[in-house]
C-alpha cells in the first residue's frame, strides 16, 4: 500500500497558503489598504469553500449520517479531518483481516507488442485511500486555479504598483506559485489515469520533473504578462480576461449542443436535473479557470459518460500554444508601447525577450514530456513529433495558394517569351521560303 504523500502535500500547501493569506490581509488592514485586504480574503476564502464542497460531494457525506464531519466542513476544517482519516486508515491497514476484497483487472504497458492483464486484490482500506487521494487531487486543482492563481496575480500586481516586495508578500507568492504548479501537476496525472484507466500506470520521477518545469515556466510567464499589461492598461485587461474565460467556459457547451446528445443524467443519482446542471457549470467554470493560465491536460466533454475527452488531440494542443504565444507577445508589445515611469529602470526589450524565451522553455519541457517521459507513450497512435509535423503541414497547406492560380501566373509570365519564340521561328521559315538555294546549300 502506497504512502499517501499526495494527501499530505495537498494539506500542507492548503494550510500554509490560507494562513499566509490571513496574515497578509491583516498587514493590509494595519496599513490602511482596505481594498487589498478584502481582495486577498476573497481569493483565500472562496476556494476554501469550494474545496469543502468538492470533498463533501466526492465522499457523499450529505447522504450519510455524519453530522460532525459536515460541521467541520462548514468550519473550513474538512481537509484536516480527511487527512487524519487517511493516516488512520493507512496505519491501521493490515491489522484486521478484511471481510471482503474486490478484484481489479489492469493491463500492463505493452512490451514487444503484447500486453498482459493482471488481477489485483483491493481491500476496503486501499479502496478508501484511493478515494481520498482522488478527492485531494481534485481539491488541489480547485485550490490552485480558483484561489492561488488569482491570488498570485493580485499580489504581483500590488508589488508592481507599490514598487516594493516585502518578505511576507514574497513568501506568500512563492507558496501560491507552488500551489498552482502542484495543482497543474495533479491535473496532468488525473488526465493520464482517467484516459488510460484500463492500464497500470506508473509515473517516473523524470516525468514529474518535466511536468514541474513545464508548468512552472508556463504559469509564471503567464501571470507576469497579465500583471505587466494590467499595470499600464487597467481598463483593457478586463476584456482580455473576459474573452479568455467565457471562451473556454462556453466551448464545452457549444460542442455539447452541436452533438445533440441527451442531457447527462448519470453524474450522481441523488442529484436532480438542476443539481446536475450546477455541477456541470462548476466543472466548466474550473475548466475555464485552468485554461486562463495554462493548458488543461483534462479536456471536458459533456456528452461523454466520464465527462472527459479520452482521445489525444495534438491539433488542439498546437493551436492552443500558438494562440497563447501570440497573445502573450501582443500583450507584451502593448506594455512596451504604453509603459509608464515606474518601469524607468527596467530594460524593457530584455524583459520582453526573457519572457518570450521562458514561454518557449515551457513548450520545450512539454515536448520532452510527451515525447520521452509520458508513462503511456507506447499507447499513442502517433507521437507528438509526428502530430506537430502533420499540424504544420496542414497549416502550410491552408496558407499555400491553390495550384491553378500558380499555373495561371506562370503562364502569364511566360507568354511574352513564347510569343517572341513564335515570331522568330516564323521569320526563319519565311526566309527559307524566299531563298531556297540557302536551304540546299545548307543540306549539302
Amino acid at each position: 500500500m502506497k504512502f499517501p504523500g499526495s494527501v499530505l502535500v495537498s494539506l500542507v500547501l492548503f494550510v500554509a497558503e490560507t494562513a499566509a493569506a490571513l496574515c497578509l490581509s491583516g498587514a493590509y488592514r494595519a496599513a490602511g489598504d482596505r481594498m487589498w485586504q478584502w481582495l486577498t480574503l476573497l481569493f483565500a476564502l472562496l476556494p476554501c469553500a469550494l474545496v469543502q464542497l468538492s470533498l463533501v460531494f466526492i465522499h457523499r457525506d450529505v447522504s450519510r449520517d455524519r453530522p460532525l464531519v459536515l460541521l467541520l466542513h462548514l468550519l473550513q476544517l474538512g481537509p484536516l479531518v480527511r487527512c487524519v482519516e487517511v493516516f488512520y486508515i493507512y496505519f491501521h491497514a493490515g491489522r484486521v483481516e478484511e471481510p471482503y476484497v474486490s478484484i481489479t483487472k489492469k493491463r500492463q504497458m505493452p512490451k514487444d507488442g503484447y500486453s498482459e492483464e493482471i488481477e489485483k486484490e483491493v481491500g476496503q482500506a486501499e479502496g478508501k485511500l484511493c478515494t481520498h487521494r482522488s478527492a485531494f487531487s481534485r481539491a488541489s486543482v480547485i485550490q490552485a486555479f480558483l484561489g492561488s492563481a488569482p491570488q498570485l496575480t493580485l499580489q504581483l500586481y500590488i508589488c508592481v504598483l507599490q514598487q516594493e516586495i516585502t518578505a511576507a508578500r514574497s513568501i506568500f507568492m512563492v507558496l501560491s506559485l507552488l500551489s498552482i504548479v502542484y495543482g497543474a501537476l495533479r491535473c496532468n496525472i488525473l488526465a493520464i489515469k482517467i484516459k488510460y484507466d484500463d492500464y497500470d500506470v506508473s509515473v517516473k520521477p523524470a516525468a514529474y520533473l518535466c511536468i514541474f518545469m513545464w508548468r512552472s515556466f508556463e504559469i509564471a510567464i503567464r501571470v507576469t504578462v497579465l500583471v505587466l499589461f494590467s499595470s499600464v492598461l487597467q481598463i483593457w485587461i478586463l476584456p482580455v480576461v473576459l474573452v479568455n474565460f467565457f471562451g473556454f467556459f462556453f466551448y464545452p457547451w457549444i460542442l455539447f449542443w452541436q452533438s445533440k446528445s441527451p442531457f447527462p443524467e448519470n453524474i450522481e443519482k441523488a442529484l436532480s436535473r438542476v443539481g446536475t446542471t450546477i455541477v456541470l457549470c462548476l466543472l466548466t467554470f474550473l475548466y475555464a479557470g485552468i485554461n486562463m493560465f495554462c493548458w488543461s491536460a483534462v479536456q471536458v466533454k459533456l456528452n461523454d459518460p466520464d465527462l472527459i475527452n479520452k482521445s489525444q488531440n495534438w491539433y488542439r494542443l498546437t493551436v492552443y500554444y500558438m494562440l497563447r504565444f501570440i497573445e502573450n507577445a501582443f500583450l507584451l508589445l502593448m506594455w512596451y508601447i504604453y509603459k509608464t515611469d515606474i518601469y524607468l529602470y527596467v530594460c524593457a526589450p530584455l524583459l520582453v525577450l526573457q519572457l518570450l524565451i521562458g514561454y518557449c522553455m515551457a513548450i520545450l519541457f512539454m515536448l520532452v514530456f510527451y515525447q520521452f517521459c509520458h508513462p503511456c507513450k507506447k499507447l499513442f497512435s502517433s507521437s507528438i513529433s509526428e502530430g506537430l509535423l502533420s499540424c504544420f503541414k496542414f497549416l502550410c497547406f491552408i496558407c499555400k495558394p491553390p495550384k491553378s492560380s500558380i499555373l495561371i501566373d506562370k503562364a502569364e509570365v511566360k507568354s511574352p517569351e513564347n510569343s517572341d519564340e513564335v515570331r522568330s521561328s516564323s521569320k526563319t521559315i519565311d526566309s527559307q521560303k524566299g531563298n531556297p538555294n540557302q536551304s540546299v546549300s545548307s543540306n549539302a
